[in-house]
């Protein structure tokens, strides 16, 4: 018998789950409390198993849809598949959006529609990737602009001009062909975008470890060991830290 992959296993779960829960007589606001228990735990599946009917009771809840594609993100991230993540990834970016045609003027809505299209992009195909990539930078600078404190936001931002800095004058020739031109971008701006990140918010791993690697493609190498030596140092507290820390390792490992 052919094993279930991930997704369909979860499906199933969920559909029990859901014609199940909504019998009893909780309320969305119970179902949301006790999902959260699981979401500071970041274990995704078990949130989900409550998020999904109180979101069943609840379907303009923007700080709830929010929540949802955060868990479908991380259940990515669990994902083995390449057609799994994609498929979480999408489920993802449907309950982001959903929030942001809620509340397009909510910051933690436009950031979770930014983190969302981010997960996807690497597997789209090119054309997708571009257009995809206008959408990050569109929400990401949304969220700036109504709160510039966001660090999460920043950290999307240099992750932007990041990868469109990677891209060879060659891939710009050929990608202005067949798509349109790409946005100019430089790894100063994406270290920028870093280092505002840190100011705003120093406890997150990931904004050292970014910033070391953009360093690095600078020829910065001294401050590109400093922060990303820093990062690997610190505990890690969110779900994609042990994934950044591989990085950031496999980067020390080049500048040696």
């Amino acid at each position: 018998m052919r094993s279930l992959s991930l997704v369909n296993m979860l499906a199933a779960v969920f559909a029990l789950v859901l014609a199940t829960k909504t019998v009893g007589a909780e309320s969305a606001q119970e179902l949301i409390q006790k999902g959260d228990v699981y979401y500071a735990k970041l274990q995704a599946a078990e949130a989900l198993e409550f998020y999904l009917p109180a979101e069943k009771l609840d379907r303009n809840n923007v700080k709830l849809l929010v929540r949802i594609a955060r868990e479908y993100r991380h259940l990515m991230s669990d994902a083995s598949k390449a057609s799994d993540k994609l498929q979480f990834g999408e489920s993802a970016v449907d309950y982001a959006q959903r929030a942001v045609d809620l509340a397009p003027n909510d910051a933690e809505a436009q950031l979770s529609l930014a983190i969302s299209y981010g997960k996807v992009l690497p597997f789209e195909e090119t054309k997708e990737k571009i257009a995809t990539s206008r959408l990050i930078k569109n929400s990401a600078d949304k969220v700036i602009a109504l709160d510039p404190t966001n660090d999460l936001a920043w950290q999307v931002l240099g992750r932007w001009y990041f990868g469109l800095a990677e891209v060879g004058a060659m891939k710009r020739a050929l990608a202005q062909i067949r798509y349109g031109k790409l946005p100019p971008a430089k790894y100063e701006d994406a270290a920028r975008c870093f280092e505002k990140a840190i100011e705003l918010n120093p406890d997150r791993l990931m904004h050292y470890i970014e910033l070391g690697r953009t360093y690095e493609k600078m020829g910065r190498n001294m401050d590109a060991r400093k922060f990303i030596t820093k990062g690997l140092a610190m505990a890690e507290t969110e779900k994609d830290d042990p994934e950044t820390k591989n990085i950031g390792r496999q980067v020390l490992k080049e500048l040696r």
